[in-house]
């Protein structure tokens, strides 16, 4: 399968890069800037502002499916539903199947509501991008855009792959004492299920 990575270099893109070429993909890796040192050189490097439509059906044009794994810099929250458009609409004017990696702020929390407004998951000092997922997922919901919105754990990391997860609907996934976490190498593992086995919800939780 021909899989193109939008924010490839980030945290989950590049794990999702690693994971799908693992599995024996055909990987495009799409960034702003120069290529990084780090990104593998099986990959096929593209250069692309997310934002920019008409790049990002150029890129489109060449995948099976695109991930799409971007997160804007700290202060720059409000260009998180610009971007997401741009995407959504590459998509549906090539037709091409579009997994976007959100966040946890639309889920329902246990505590009732939205986990946006639940502080044990979402302290002030992550209000701002959890506020921008939440609008993320409105702009999806109007657009018909082929998408899927995979919506991690309140706590999303650096950590060890083990291969297991558990996948949900649309509340924040938690473990017996409360806690809602993954790697995000596992985080990885639950993106290529769902491009190699599409499920039938456009918007599921995944966690431990």
């Amino acid at each position: 399968m021909r899989i193109t990575v939008i924010g490839a270099t980030g945290m989950v893109g590049s794990r999702v890069v690693r994971e799908a070429l693992d599995r024996g993909h055909d990987v495009t890796a799409a960034f702003r800037g120069r290529r990084p040192a780090a990104l593998p050189p099986e990959v096929i490097a593209a250069r692309g502002d997310a934002a920019d439509v008409d790049q990002m059906k150029r890129l489109f044009t060449e995948a099976d499916v695109i991930v799409g794994a971007t997160r804007p810099a700290p202060g720059a929250e409000s260009t998180v539903t610009a971007t997401t458009l741009a995407l959504l609409d590459a998509a549906a004017a090539t037709g091409i199947r579009i997994l976007l990696v959100g966040g946890s702020a639309p889920l329902r929390s246990p505590s009732g509501g939205l986990v946006l407004d639940d502080p044990r998951y979402v302290p002030p000092a992550v209000r701002d991008i959890a506020a921008a997922s939440a609008a993320q997922l409105d702009v999806c919901r109007t657009h018909g855009a082929d998408w899927v919105y995979l919506s991690p754990p309140a706590l999303l990391e650096p950590g060890v792959r083990t291969g297991d997860y558990r996948r949900g609907g649309t509340a924040l996934m938690v473990a017996p004492d409360g806690s809602s976490r993954i790697s995000a190498e596992d985080l990885a593992v639950a993106v290529l299920d769902e491009v190699e086995r599409p499920g039938e919800d456009r918007h599921f939780a995944v966690g431990y």
